[in-house]
This record gives structure tokens, sequence and C-alpha cells, in this order.
């Protein structure tokens, strides 16, 4: 999906990477060498996600993310120096959803914004109708024959993704990096734990799809026929 993306840091060939990669990819890309100028930028056009340096004049990226996170609902991947954990914590609880350390590859940055995009997507499209259920995903319920289920959001979340990629498979690495994030450090086992939990929730039987294992691949949601 292309999208118009904030990049906010001060080192100009910085910014001359990522646009570079990001353009590649069919982004449009809006460039700010401090805080206050992203900010300038961000009051003048929308943007789908920001990619937010730490450490900048003027504004720095924890000013910027603050300010962010309550003006758009938009997805922020700061960019942190190695080794600075604290910078990680601070950015994360202020809202930010992913970083990145630098040097970074550009493939990781491409694979992390495409990430973010898609849970984004899911996120911003709220409503998925599938074979006559309809996925809600501000209140995680869904809707059918007149009633709602409300599921814990993790079981939600995995439902939804794969509800929106019906009838393609997608690996458990896949689906940890779309549920439960980039860095989850867990068992890619909890995937299967989830999936047991919504098919013994949804047997097809009685609802209109069901999820197919792909052995040594993942897992694939069919419509019944």
């Amino acid at each position: 999906m292309m999208a118009t993306i904030l990049v906010a840091d001060d080192e100009p060939h910085i910014r001359e990477l990522v646009r570079s990669t990001l353009e590649r990819e069919g982004h449009r890309v809006v460039e700010a060498g401090d805080g206050q100028e992203a900010a300038d930028a961000l009051s003048r056009e929308p943007v789908q996600l920001a990619v937010i340096d730490v450490m900048m004049p003027e504004v720095d990226g924890f000013e910027l993310t603050r300010w962010l996170r309550e003006e758009r609902d938009v997805p922020i991947l700061l960019l942190t120096a190695l080794g600075e954990t604290s910078h990680k914590v601070r950015g994360l609880r202020l809202g930010a959803d992913d970083y990145l350390v630098k040097p970074f590859a550009p493939e990781e940055l491409v694979a992390r914004i495409e990430a973010l995009l898609r849970r984004y997507r899911i996120r911003a499209d709220g409503v998925l109708d599938l074979a006559g259920l309809r996925l809600l995903s501000d209140t995680y319920e869904i809707e059918a024959n007149g009633e709602r289920m409300a599921l814990p959001p993790k079981e939600f979340h995995l439902l939804f993704t794969l509800a929106a990629s019906v009838g393609r498979t997608l690996s458990r690495d896949k689906l940890i990096e779309e549920v439960w994030g980039y860095d989850y450090e867990g068992d890619e086992r909890t995937v299967d734990v989830h999936i047991k939990r919504l098919r013994d929730k949804f047997p097809e039987d009685v609802y209109p799809f069901r999820i197919r294992t792909v052995r040594g691949l993942g897992y694939r949601l069919e419509v019944n026929a």
C-alpha cells in the first residue's frame, strides 16, 4: 500500500537514506530536520506513518511523539541510538509503535514500516465483513444473526488478520508480527493456542468459515462452500 510518510531526523544523510529507500517502495516522503519542522509539516498535510529520530534539536523525538499521539492516530517508528535502551522504553511508553536502532539495514526499515502499515490498516478499517459475519475492531466483537460476541483482543486481532487475508496462508512468524508485534519474544506456539481457542468458539459446522492448518507453513482462513 502506498503511503505518505513523515521522516524527521536532523542528519541529512539519514533522511536521504530513508527517503530513497521508501520512494523505491512507492511511498511519498515528507522530510523534516527537527521536531518543530515536523510539527509544522504535519499541520499542513496528513501522513499515514511517522519515522522519528529521538535526538533532534528544537523539539526532540519524545516531544514530537507525545504531540503526535495526542493529535493523530498514525503509527510511529522511532529511530534510536545503539544501546540506548532507556530511549526505547520511554518512546514506547509515550505511544510509539516500534523502534529501529541505528545503524539499520534498509530492508529492515521497509519490513517494519510495512508491518506497521498493515496493522494500522486493520485498526483504521474498523469493520470487516466475512460471509455474513461482521468483525468490529473498535469493540473486539463479532456480529452474527443480530447478536454480538466479544473476544479477547489477541484472539480478535488474530481472527481479523486471517479474515483480512482470506484464502491466503499466513506463517506463524507473520501472524506473530501482525498480532503480537515485531519484537515479541515468546514462543510461536502461542499462535497454535489462540487458533485452537478460535476453532472452539467458531466451529465450522455452525459458522461459515474454517481455519485450516497448512502443514509446515501456517494457517489459512477459508469460507465454507
